[in-house]
C-alpha cells in the first residue's frame, strides 16, 4: 500500500509479464503464483490483459493461485478475526477474478507462529508454505525436509511445505547447472519433493537481475536445464496440491514463531546485531551451513515494534480501531461498516512495519499509506461523536496515553514522555501531522563504516543477490542521531550559546530537557474544549484541544532557575505543513529531519520531515503556539 504507479508499471515491464511470457513459450508448467492484494488491484485498474492471461492459465490447471492475508500483512501480528477476514478477501478476490477456488497459502514473510494454524483451518487454508528453516531450529534434519507435514492448533490441522533454503540461493543468481545438480543430488538421495518458492521480483525487479535474467540469459539456460530433466524423467514439475495427495507425509511437526534468517538478524537491535554478526563469523561459514548454523538466531518480527515505536504506535492505533470497528455499536454486527474494515485492512499492510534490505518503515510515502487508511477508518468510525478524552495504555508499554478524538481529528498525548504529542490526525485530510521517524543509530552504519578494502566486489560466475549488494554498503561518515524520540511539543531549556547545526545534528546538552520526565495529567472538559494540564518541578504545560482539532499548547516556567542566556525551545516534528503561531513572537529554527537506511540499491538519505523550534529567552516565563490545518 501506498507505493508509487512508477514502481508497478516498472515490474509489469522488466518481471511479471516477461517472466509468465518466457514460461508459457516454453510450457513450463504447472507453476504457483501469489499476487498480493495491493497489486491486484493496481493491475485490475491499469493491466487487466495481464490478470486476463493468469486467469486462463488457472482456467487451463498450468498454474495454481496462492491465498494469503489480501493486503499483505504479517498475519502474526492481526487480530485473529482480522487474520481469517483477510484470508476471505483474498479467496473472494480469487475466486471472482480468475475462476478458481485457492486452498493454498503463500505465508507473508514466512513469519510463523504456532496459534496460526487454527485460524488458517478456520480460513479453509489446506496448506501454507514456510521456510526450511522453521523445521531446522526445532532440531530437523535437513535431509527429511522434502515432504509435506501437519500441524494443528486447538485441534485443528493444516499442512506446512518447507521452501528449500539452498534453492532461494541457486534461482536466479547462479548458473543453472548448480541447480540441476543439486535437483540430481536429491534424487539420488530418494528425496521425493523440492519445493522452491521466492519473490517474483528477483527475476528482473532487483538490482542487476533484468540484465542477468534475460539479457545474459541465464531464464533460457534454466528451461533449457530444467527441460532436460523433465525430458530424462528425473524431475517434472508440480503444483502443491498435487503434492500434497501424492508425496507421503513427513509426519507432525510443531514449529517456534519464526522467519527467515535475514529477517531474524534485522529484527534485533543494533548491538545485538552487532554481536549476532561477530558471533556468526567467529563461528564461519561451514559451521553456520551445517545443522548447527539453525540454532543461530536473531529476534522474531514482532520484535520492530520494540525497535520502532512508530510501528508499534500504527500497529497499536490499527488494533484499537479493529476492536472499536467490531463492537456492535460499530454497525454491520459487530464487523463494522464495510468501508472502515477495507480501510483497517489496508493499514495492515505489513511493509511500512519493518525494514531489512529494502527502506520499508523509512519510506515516508508507505508510512502515509497506513495513517492515511487508518484516519480513513476512525473518521468514518467517529462520525458525528462529540470530542472526548480517554486515558489507556494504547502503545502496550505499560504506561498510559490520553487519547483525545472527535469526529473531525484523534491525537495522542504520552504523559511520561513530558506531554509530548505522538499522533494528531486530521480525518478529513487522512494525515497523521506528526509521522517523523527517529533518526536511530543501525548496525549497518557501522559496518558501512568500515575500511573501503572491505567493500571489494567478490568475483563472481553468478549474479549477486539483495544480500550481497546489502554487505557492500558503505558511508563516509557516521549519520546524526537524535537524542530523544520525535515527536509536537517535545520541551527543553537550551543553553545559549547553541548553534542551529550543532542542534540539527544532535550533539548537544540541553540545560533541561523534559523528553522523558513522566509528567501527571489532569484533564477536563471546558467550554466545548479538552484540556490536559501536565506540572513538572519548573514547568506548566497546558494542551488544549477544540472539536474541530484546533490545538493551542501554553507554557509556564520558572525563569530564575535557569542560566539568563538560555532559551524555552519547544520542538514540533511535522511530517506536513502547519500553520503554528508563537505568542510572543519567537525566533524558529527549523531544518529537515533526514535519515540514513538502507534500501536495494544501497544506503539513501530520505527527509521524513520538518523540525520547527520557537526560541524564548527564559525571562519570558511564558508562551503559546497555536496549532491549525493547513487547507
Amino acid at each position: 500500500m501506498g507505493n508509487f504507479d512508477h514502481v508497478f508499471e516498472q515490474h509489469v515491464r522488466d518481471v511479471y509479464r516477461p517472466l509468465l511470457e518466457r514460461l508459457a513459450e516454453r510450457e513450463f508448467f504447472p507453476i504457483a503464483i501469489h499476487l498480493s492484494g495491493p497489486l491486484l488491484e493496481w493491475l485490475e485498474e491499469h493491466e487487466s490483459g495481464l490478470l486476463d492471461r493468469i486467469a486462463r492459465l488457472a482456467e487451463g490447471s498450468r498454474l495454481e493461485l496462492l491465498l494469503s492475508g489480501f493486503y499483505e500483512p504479517v498475519l502474526a501480528a492481526l487480530p485473529r478475526e482480522d487474520r481469517v477476514e483477510q484470508i476471505h478477501w483474498m479467496r473472494q478476490a480469487i475466486k471472482r477474478r480468475f475462476g478458481v477456488e485457492a486452498t493454498g497459502l503463500w505465508l507473508t514473510e514466512r513469519v510463523w507462529e504456532p496459534e496460526l494454524a487454527a485460524d488458517l483451518a478456520q480460513a479453509g487454508v489446506r496448506y501454507a508454505l514456510v521456510d526450511d528453516r522453521h523445521f531446522l531450529v526445532s532440531g530437523f534434519e535437513r535431509e527429511r525436509l522434502h515432504a509435506p507435514f501437519w500441524t494443528e492448533s486447538d485441534g485443528q490441522r493444516v499442512a506446512l511445505f518447507p521452501i528449500d533454503e539452498r534453492l532461494r540461493y541457486l534461482i536466479p543468481f547462479q548458473p543453472p547447472a548448480g541447480t540441476a545438480a543439486y535437483l540430481r543430488e536429491l534424487r539420488a538421495r530418494g528425496a521425493r519433493l523440492a519445493v522452491f518458492v521466492d519473490d517474483g521480483e528477483k527475476f528482473g525487479g532487483w538490482p542487476g537481475t533484468k540484465e542477468w535474467v534475460y539479457d545474459r540469459g541465464w531464464l533460457t539456460q534454466f528451461l533449457d536445464a530444467m527441460g532436460a530433466l523433465i525430458a530424462a524423467g528425473e524431475i517434472r514439475l508440480t503444483t502443491l496440491a498435487t503434492a500434497l495427495a501424492e508425496v507421503p507425509s513427513g509426519g507432525l511437526a510443531y514449529l517456534p514463531t519464526a522467519s527467515y534468517r535475514e529477517m531474524e538478524g534485522w529484527a534485533l537491535p543494533p548491538d545485538a546485531a552487532s554481536r549476532l554478526a561477530r558471533l556468526e563469523q567467529d563461528l564461519g561459514a561451514e559451521r553456520l551451513a551445517g545443522p548447527d548454523g539453525a540454532l543461530v538466531r536473531g529476534a522474531h518480527w514482532r520484535n520492530f515494534f520494540v525497535r520502532y515505536p512508530e510501528s508499534n504506535r500504527m500497529h497499536k492505533k490499527m488494533q484499537a480501531l479493529s476492536a472499536l470497528c467490531r463492537r456492535p455499536a460499530g454497525g454491520g454486527g459487530g464487523g463494522g461498516p464495510t468501508p472502515a474494515r477495507r480501510a483497517i485492512g489496508r493499514a495492515q499492510c505489513n511493509d511500512a512495519y519493518w525494514h531489512g534490505v529494502f527502506g520499508g518503515l523509512y519510506l515516508p510515502h508507505l508510512r502515509h499509506a497506513i495513517w492515511h487508511n487508518l484516519a480513513l477508518a476512525e473518521g468514518e468510525l467517529r462520525r458525528g461523536e462529540p470530542l472526548a478524552a480517554e486515558r489507556l495504555d494504547l502503545d502496550g508499554d505499560g504506561f498510559d496515553e490520553i487519547w483525545i478524538h472527535s469526529a473531525a481529528f484523534s491525537s495522542i498525548i504520552s504523559p511520561r514522555r513530558g506531554g509530548a504529542i505522538e499522533e494528531y490526525t486530521r480525518f478529513d485530510a487522512g494525515l497523521n501531522y506528526v509521522d517523523v521517524l527517529t533518526r536511530r543509530p543501525e548496525a549497518y552504519h557501522e559496518l558501512a563504516l568500515q575500511d573501503a578494502e572491505h567493500a571489494t566486489a567478490e568475483a563472481s560466475d553468478g549474479a549477486p543477490s539483495i544480500h550481497d549488494i546489502e554487505k557492500r554498503v558503505r558511508l563516509e561518515r557516521r549519520p546524526p542521531v537524535d537524542r530523544e524520540a520525535r515527536a509536537m511539543c517535545v520541551d527543553r531549556i537550551l543553553p545559549g550559546d547553541l548553534t542551529l547545526d550543532s542542534y540539527a545534528s544532535g550533539d548537544y546538552e540541553p540545560v533541561v530537557s523534559w523528553a522523558a520526565v513522566p509528567l501527571e495529567p489532569q484533564i477536563r472538559t471546558a467550554a466545548g474544549a479538552v484540556e490536559v494540564t501536565c506540572r513538572a518541578p519548573g514547568l506548566e504545560k497546558r494542551l488544549r484541544f477544540e472539536p474541530g482539532g484546533g490545538l493551542t499548547v501554553s507554557y509556564r516556567w520558572d525563569p530564575a532557575a535557569y542560566p539568563a542566556d538560555a532559551h524555552f525551545a519547544p520542538e514540533s516534528s511535522l511530517a506536513h505543513p502547519l500553520e503554528p503561531r508563537y505568542a510572543p513572537q519567537a525566533e524558529v529554527w527549523s531544518f529537515p529531519v533526514a535519515t540514513v537506511s538502507k534500501s536495494e540499491r544501497g544506503l539513501e538519505e530520505t527527509v521524513q520531515g520538518q523540525s520547527l523550534t520557537p526560541r524564548w529567552p527564559v525571562a519570558r516565563a511564558e508562551a503559546r503556539i497555536e496549532f491549525s490545518w493547513t487547507r
